[in-house]
């Protein structure tokens, strides 16, 4: 394989992102931050239809491409449609970043089924049915691509109330290391970044006890930004990752290295 120049890495012009659940937040930091390295970038949004419209009045303003698409993706088909859009506006898809979930508290003993199942579906299950969408494209275009799951933290660690979003973050982390396995042979990397917690607006007021605790044990003393998760996706979807694929990249200002006992 040719050796990309180092100033080339993270060039992203001509190439196309598809952001899941990209309506503000994390989606909304990656899909910016991708814009920002000159790709084109598709925005999916569930509900946050004003979200996703200031996510691609930004993207617009820096010269990039963009399209707005909304989806159930826990829908059979929504998934197919989503890409299919894709493809219909920019004609090829590059870089797919599952992102799009819901993060409830609720105490193990309290989760309803329907609750367990709704938190499996849409973080979990809409993960697969993207990638599978994602990958089916890719392959038949030839050219390989990337697949970047925005998994948790608490996939490694976990935390009491979380047992439901814990397990759907472990299962897409593990759906990525399967995928990179199977898609490997197409040209198909597949790796998972793990946030921290991450800034938005409110979290002191409404989690002030969580936020007080985090600052006062993760190493570089601050809370994570969606652009340092942004940032960590550029990387993995970059020729500076080309033999990186399976991989879990942790981006939580160090909180991991702390003791468990």
């Amino acid at each position: 394989m040719k050796k990309p120049l180092v100033h080339t890495l993270l060039d992203f012009k001509e190439k196309v992102v598809l952001v899941t659940g990209a309506g503000g937040g994390v989606g909304a930091g990656i899909a910016t931050r991708f814009a920002e390295a000159g790709a084109d970038v598709a925005i999916h949004y569930r509900a946050n239809a004003e979200g996703a419209r200031t996510t691609a009045a930004r993207i617009k303003a820096m010269g990039s491409s963009t399209l707005m698409v909304q989806a159930e993706l826990t829908r059979p088909g929504d998934a197919e449609q989503l890409v299919s859009r894709v493809i219909e506006k920019f004609g090829h898809l590059d870089v797919l970043i599952n992102n799009a979930g819901v993060y409830p508290v609720t105490p193990l003993l309290n989760i309803r089924l329907e609750e367990w199942q709704e938190v499996i579906n849409t973080n979990l299950t809409s993960a697969f049915l993207c990638l599978q969408a994602a990958a089916s494209q890719m392959t038949a275009q030839g050219s390989g691509g990337s697949i970047i799951n925005i998994i948790s933290i608490e996939a490694l660690n976990p935390a009491p109330g979380h047992s439901h979003y814990a397990a759907s973050k472990a299962g897409m982390d593990m759906l990525g290391r399967t995928a990179a396995r199977e898609l490997g042979k197409f040209g198909i990397r597949v790796n998972s970044v793990a946030p921290g917690l991450i800034e938005r607006d409110g979290i002191e007021q409404a989690w002030p006890d969580g936020v007080s605790r985090w600052l006062s044990s993760v190493p570089l003393q601050r809370m994570g930004t969606p652009e340092d998760i942004g940032d960590a996706c550029l990387f993995l979807a970059s020729p500076a990752a080309r033999w990186i694929s399976g991989a879990t990249l942790v981006v939580d200002g160090g909180m991991l290295t702390n003791q468990v006992f």
